[in-house]
């Protein structure tokens, strides 16, 4: 018989990696606690997200669904502008999408169902089953009776919700990016002229930050983030949150003329973006992927990514347990190690965003000490500030290509990269955004202790290969 899984939770990352799953040969259960469609803020996907939605099969039915095509990002931030033009920077036909993501994840959710996975709606998990520490089963309430099944692998991709972080206590709050996102959606807006095809528009506030999404249909999401103390004080001083929203994102001289003469079509939205990582993202039995290991700043886009990233890497590490004999601690250090080494590539480079301006010069310079690449690797400044933030980075060092890069040149890079980090984190230089307190940086240095390439006993010389079959491959090989 087939190995068996239970994915909890099918957003992106859950419908992902059961799909992928699927598609090995696996028996596969989605346990879902909503009915889709419903309704999701995060909306922009990074380049890296193409190949992993093809591996999953759904590449014809996101192409085919009428998505605005994504082909860069516009930043201004401080005094300076930057554009990231991936036709011009990777390839011509470099693209992604901005979705609906009522639309996307319930295509998403379709395809695993496609793919062979029995797909769950509206089943609320209520419990993970232990056999000592290995989870082993997942307890739950559908059309109120409640059911139990045994499964060899358990996936938590329950999002914020984060049932075996919360269960197992793994779950760690960090001081930095407690944040506050206020938006809604226009119609009848203009981009920016130098922006590339529905490009994200990023735009720093003296007490915070902007986004400007435009989807398909004429229709642009705007939101407002700033920190939660900004936010309070900020808020007090209108009747409303439709008033205080309007006036942070017309306060803004880019966004006034990319909103003059649109209408605001959408009730305003608030959400509390605060950061955390478990401790650890797996175990015996369990493996723990987006947002419910790690959820991070949205001023790069990177929630979905994260997600998708990890549910590949995740569903590669199981296929390979069930279908290539691999110890299953070899294939969960993968794991582990790749993930972490993603969200933790990202957070550095975020705080750097958010904590200090001095000009583009110092984000392109850090991002190159970040990004791990080939021996061989001359890529400028500017084209690895790209790489990290298009999420190509973290596919490029999961696949193949990965295997020119000597071990002790990876462990070199990743003890390069936590020395990068550390001074960073500096927390005597003011914000960019000067109505945001200083933030507490030391939590961000606990992610690089203990967690460089040395301590995951050869798990860096695997990579994913997603054909001619889903696995993890010794890179020496």
């Amino acid at each position: 018989m087939p190995k068996s899984v239970i994915v909890i939770g099918g957003g992106p990352a859950g419908s992902t990696c059961a799909a992928l799953l699927a598609r090995a040969g696996l028996s596969v259960t989605v346990l879902e606690r909503e009915r889709f469609p419903r309704y999701h803020i995060g909306e922009s996907l990074l380049l890296a997200l193409v190949p992993i939605i093809d591996a999953a099969g759904a590449g014809d039915a996101i192409r085919h669904a009428g998505f605005q095509v994504k082909t860069g990002a516009v930043f201004q931030w401080g005094s300076d502008e930057w554009i990231i033009d991936w036709p011009a920077m990777v390839r011509p036909d470099a693209h992604s999408w901005q979705v609906e993501r009522s639309v996307f994840d319930t295509l998403m959710l379709d395809n695993a169902a496609t793919q062979g996975a029995d797909v769950h709606q509206e089943a609320k998990v209520l419990r993970v089953i232990f056999d000592d520490d290995r989870a082993c089963a997942v307890e739950w309430l559908e059309n109120g009776e409640i059911h139990t099944r045994g499964a060899d692998f358990i996936v938590d991709a329950s999002g914020r919700t984060g049932v075996l972080a919360h269960t197992l206590r793994l779950r760690q709050q960090h001081e930095i990016f407690r944040n506050v996102a206020t938006w809604s959606y226009w119609r009848g807006a203009r981009l920016l002229p130098q922006a590339p095809e529905g490009a994200v528009h990023s735009i720093s506030t003296p007490d915070g930050w902007i986004w400007a999404i435009p989807l398909a249909g004429d229709k642009l999401s705007v939101g407002f983030v700033t920190h939660k103390q900004s936010y309070g004080r900020l808020r007090s001083t209108f009747a409303s949150t439709k008033e205080f929203y309007l006036d942070r994102v017309l306060s803004s001289k880019s966004l006034l003329w990319m909103l003059e003469g649109a209408e605001c079509v959408e009730e305003v939205r608030t959400d509390q973006d605060y950061s955390y990582v478990a401790s650890r993202f797996c175990g015996p039995g369990h493996l723990i992927i987006g947002d419910a290991a790690c959820f991070l700043d949205p001023l790069l886009s990177t929630g979905v990514h994260l997600g998708m990233y990890s549910s590949l890497v995740a569903a590669a590490a199981i296929a390979s347990i069930a279908n290539e004999g691999m110890p299953e601690q070899t294939a969960l250090d993968f794991f582990e190690y790749s993930y972490r080494r993603a969200y933790s590539r990202l957070i550095v480079l975020v705080s750097h965003l958010y904590q200090r301006y001095e000009d583009k010069d110092s984000y392109f310079w850090q991002a190159q000490q970040l990004r791990m690449g080939q021996a061989d690797d001359v890529a400028s400044p500017l084209h690895s500030f790209m790489d990290i933030t298009a999420g190509t980075t973290d596919i490029r060092e999961a696949g193949a290509a990965a295997s020119r890069v000597s071990t002790d040149a990876l462990i070199k890079q990743a003890h390069d990269a936590r020395e990068i980090a550390n001074k960073s984190i500096d927390t005597t230089v003011p914000n960019v955004a000067r109505g945001i307190p200083d933030l507490d940086m030391s939590a961000l240095r606990d992610l690089w202790d203990g967690h460089d390439a040395g301590d995951y006993d050869g798990a860096h010389r695997m990579v994913v290969e997603t054909s001619p079959r889903l696995r993890l491959r010794d890179a020496r090989t």
